[in-house]
């Protein structure tokens, strides 16, 4: 069996280890609903992904459950259209 001839450091040991750590997972949003998704991955929570539905979310819900999850991505629309700055005219801009 092999036996090592000297010790290694820590600090050797410990740059052999650097690229063990966690990684941050990259998030971004939902361009619909807002909802925090992982890149090239169709949403969840209303099944878009690249701006088309691929995925129809309300077809395997029940009736009730089916109109309260219409409620929320119709009031989670509503909530990111009055979160959206106006947009900039130069009349505005150039008025005191």
């Amino acid at each position: 069996m092999a036996v090592p001839k000297q010790r290694h450091t820590k600090s050797r040991r410990n740059r052999r280890r650097s690229h063990l750590r966690l990684k941050k997972k990259n998030l971004s949003s939902c361009p619909k609903c807002g909802e925090v998704i992982l890149p090239h991955r169709a949403c969840v929570n209303c099944g878009q992904y690249n701006n088309r539905e691929v995925v129809d979310v309300l077809a395997k819900l029940e009736k009730k459950e089916r109109k309260q999850k219409e409620k929320e991505l119709e009031a989670q629309e509503e909530a990111r259209k009055e979160k959206q700055p106006e947009t900039l005219d130069p009349e505005k801009l150039s008025r005191k």
